[in-house]
């Protein structure tokens, strides 16, 4: 009976931070987002933000990104998505995790952030990219948003996206949303080098 209790708990756990089994020796693993607009590769950053890049692969490797929108478009400011299904009803949320925002990566222009509630430690499924440099978002006195990747190709399909109308969703009451569907339809692994 332990055993199957000790095993239940792997399972479990595996279940929960399937990211940390993503190439667990590859401090920069690469992922391809494949997206209505074209696709763009990231390199993330184990090094820095090891909790944040193990939980944006456990949404990867449990398909949780699958067929989502981007659904904030600033164009001077940040593409942000990874929350919300093509209806744009919520995803399944795992737990929150602790903001590494002091990791030392800044949020430059071609940077991957995660998203937050006013809790610093709020940070689940959602990420941004972005899309100009935004030191108000680094940490200082308060707490920032956490950097843990950067762009490393795609940045033309950037561009097409940031070229995409927006306007505010009557049904939803956002502003800043893509009046033309940007959909996110799925993630990628990379094979290590």
């Amino acid at each position: 009976m332990r055993q199957v209790i000790v095993l239940a708990c792997f399972l479990l756990s595996f279940a929960v931070n399937a990211g940390q089994f993503v190439q667990p020796d590859n401090l920069y693993p690469k992922v391809r987002l494949v997206t209505s607009h074209g696709d763009i590769e990231v390199e993330l950053d184990r090094a820095k933000a090891p909790i944040t890049v193990n939980n944006f692969l456990t949404y990867v490797k449990k398909k949780l990104y699958n067929n989502t929108v981007f659904h904030r478009l600033e164009a001077e400011f940040v593409l942000q998505g990874g929350g919300y299904d093509s209806n744009y009803q919520p995803i399944e949320q795992l737990k929150t995790i602790f903001n590494e925002s002091g990791n030392g990566l800044k949020n430059l222009q071609g940077t991957i952030a995660m998203a937050r509630l006013t809790d610093p430690h709020s940070a689940s499924s959602q990420f941004y990219f972005n899309l100009k440099d935004s030191p108000h978002l680094d940490p200082g006195r308060n707490w920032g948003y956490a950097v843990f990747g950067y762009i490393t190709a795609g940045h033309e399909v950037i561009e097409k996206i940031r070229a995409v109308q927006t306007d505010t969703s009557a049904e939803l009451g956002w502003p800043n949303v893509p009046v033309e569907k940007v959909v996110l339809k799925t993630v990628i692994v990379l094979p290590e080098p």
